[in-house]
Parts: C-alpha cells; sequence; structure tokens
C-alpha cells in the first residue's frame, strides 16, 4: 500500500511538472514582460492590424515556425499569445516540448481587445 501511495504522489508530480502553464491574457502586467519575450503567433497581417507592445511575430502557420524559434533565449520565459488561444496552445505545447518556460496567454487578442474597452 505504501509503495502504492509512492508511486501516485510521484505520477502527480510529473504530470503537474510537465503540464505547460497558462494565464488569462488580461491578467498580464509590464512586470511580467521584464527578462521575458512576448510572442504572438497570429499571421502578419493580422499582427498588422494590431498587436501588444514588445511583442514579436512568428506565424504558427509558417513551416519554418520551429527554427525560427531558435533566436528565443530558452533561458528567458515566453508569453505566447493569438487571435481566440487555439494557435497559442498547439504553439506553447511545442515550445514547451522544446524546453522554452513557457505561459499560454488564454484568451488571445480578442480577450484582451475586450477587456481593453
Amino acid at each position: 500500500m505504501k509503495r502504492l501511495l509512492i508511486l501516485f504522489f510521484i505520477g502527480g508530480l510529473l504530470i503537474s511538472c510537465s503540464e505547460k502553464r497558462q494565464m488569462p491574457i488580461t491578467e498580464l502586467t509590464s512586470s511580467d514582460l521584464e527578462n521575458a519575450v512576448l510572442l504572438d503567433v497570429r499571421t502578419p497581417e493580422e499582427f498588422a492590424e494590431g498587436h501588444l507592445e514588445g511583442a514579436v511575430n512568428m506565424d504558427w502557420y509558417q513551416a519554418d515556425f520551429t527554427s525560427r524559434l531558435e533566436a528565443v533565449d530558452r533561458g528567458e520565459k515566453v508569453y505566447v499569445y493569438c487571435k481566440r488561444g487555439g494557435r497559442s496552445a498547439e504553439a506553447a505545447q511545442l515550445l514547451d516540448s522544446l524546453g522554452y518556460k513557457v505561459i499560454d496567454l488564454t484568451g488571445g487578442y480578442d480577450a484582451w481587445l475586450e477587456a481593453k474597452d
């Protein structure tokens, strides 16, 4: 029984450590972005229509997305967002698998615009 409890504890710990972190985009502050990268994974056209200040645009749909990530320091925290949250969730999963410290900004740019109004 004791071994079983230890296995459950270790398993829970491993699962919680491997989950990507999320945060509502509306809770993002300028202090969060100190020593961090803000990554917008929308298309260049969407980015040109408006984006969060200081964001770097890397289009999730581009074939070279993964290779472009090499420009991002793995030691820095990466906040990632898109229009509503779908692409950023996928990008966050990829970033996490590549060893980045990533936080998916849920709700996306649309939620940020709505909260701003």
